[in-house]
């Protein structure tokens, strides 16, 4: 099945047998400004015609004029030389300018959302450039701005090539999928799991303007269907707590070790014996080395206390973190440490600690990462990671409430695939 997403809108209907419980079933659409049906015998009122175009590069002011059918002297030398219409000449390719013209082709208003979303306090908002005739035979412009509304998105998609290809072909934003992998990241390896014929389902806020999705939100449910295995995510903030990530099981995700410290990189050296690339000779290799562009972000991989940061023979400018229990991890040859971290201070999972660098006995710019059990390297990329801890009797219920909501959705979309012919995938 194709690549695709879907809006949730307030009407809902339901097609059961009266001895089953109701079952939504969600109605995909957009909304459309109809001019009312006339009453017989009254005039009826000429709505205005609506072109629309999009900024193609190269474009200038008077050809977006010509493609939308605008005739109307003066208007161009106005656009030009008053002030308040200075940012039509800002034009962005793949914004759209929109022009409203009466049955005599006379201009009614003219937009272009120069802005379609911008985040601010309380959400995105949009802000456009109208022009509209001032019925004195000249034109007014002005700045004019609308929140957007928050709809639910959900949206799918299956691994052809890569992760980013798919959630483009779904029209999924780059944000929801850095996201996506910063939250199963303890339980999938994107740099080398995934594998075609992988799936995802994902239900997220967007902010959408003029039928327009401008901006997104906070991811609420994800699945993720990784060789076989199902991953699943829930957003879910219990009382006095600040929110986090937990599976339709309701084991949090946060506690657990993440794969990598490094965002989308390359594995340029694994765990045990290799040819020492200063030395020349061959010794056990007691982490894994990740390359990646000098200043390119570290993350800590799960939470902890700063146990050493600072200089260390080979590693360089090097980190160690003591995580929970016996575990502890090293990140090594590092350019730079994060602004005022210092020994003792407590971080949390996904907090950045400093950025990748060349210091110490290293060729070239990379992460060199350790992960220790009891002050012993072992290998990050086969050990099995901590389990993470389960949500306290007190709130199971609130959390199996929303998880509910969430499961509808994402099963919403399995049975799409089911009608469609797509392979079943079994669900934990």
């Amino acid at each position: 099945m194709a690549a695709g997403g879907l809006f949730l809108t307030a009407a809902a209907l339901a097609v059961v047998k009266p001895s089953t419980p109701p079952e939504p079933l969600y109605e995909a659409r957009s909304t459309l400004d109809l001019h009312p049906l006339a009453a017989p015998g009254a005039e009826d009122e000429k709505a205005p015609f609506i072109a629309q175009t999009r900024i193609r590069s190269g474009d200038t002011v008077e050809a977006l004029l010509q493609r939308l059918g605008i005739d109307e002297d003066g208007l161009l030398p106005f656009l030009v030389h008053d002030k308040g219409a200075r940012s039509i000449y800002k034009l962005y390719p793949g914004r759209v300018v929109q022009a409203a013209l009466d049955e005599q082709g006379a201009l009614v208003w003219l937009r272009y959302a120069h802005t379609p979303g911008t985040q601010g306090d309380g959400g995105y908002v949009s802000r456009w450039l109208e022009v509209r005739p001032d019925g004195k035979g000249g034109f007014l412009a002005d700045e004019r701005s609308a929140p957007a509304q928050a709809q639910l998105r959900i949206a799918e998609g299956d691994i052809d090539s890569s992760l980013f290809g798919a959630a483009d072909e779904a029209g999924i934003p780059d944000a929801i999928t850095l996201d996506m992998v910063e939250i199963l990241g303890s339980r999938i390896d994107f740099l080398k799991d995934l594998r075609k014929g992988d799936r995802f389902r994902i239900v997220y806020d967007a902010y959408m303007h003029d039928g327009v999705e401008v901006g997104s939100g906070r991811i609420r449910a994800l699945e993720f269907i990784n060789r076989g295995k199902t991953y699943s995510a829930v957003w879910f903030k219990a009382a006095g707590d600040s929110g986090g990530y937990y599976d339709f099981d309701g084991a949090s995700l946060k506690g657990a070790f993440l794969r990598t410290a490094i965002k989308f990189t390359r594995i340029s050296s694994r765990f045990g014996m290799r040819m020492h690339p200063v030395h020349k000779r061959w010794a056990g290799h007691k982490g894994v080395d990740y390359a990646a562009p000098a200043g390119t972000p570290i993350h800590a991989t799960a939470d902890g206390t700063v146990e050493f940061i600072g200089r260390q023979n080979g590693y360089g400018n090097v980190i160690i973190l003591k995580n929970f229990g016996k575990y502890s991890t090293l990140y090594a040859h590092q350019s730079r440490f994060a602004k005022g971290l210092k020994k003792g201070d407590r971080v949390q999972q996904g907090q950045l600690i400093g950025y990748v660098g060349s210091t110490g006995w290293a060729t070239g710019p990379h992460l060199h990462y350790e992960f220790r059990i009891d002050g012993r390297p072992v290998d990050p990329l086969a050990v099995d990671l901590p389990v993470a801890r389960t949500l306290e009797a007190a709130d199971r219920k609130a959390f199996a409430a929303v998880a509910a909501q969430y499961r509808t959705h994402i099963d919403f979309l399995a049975r799409i695939q089911d009608t469609q012919g797509a392979p079943q995938v079994a669900q934990r």
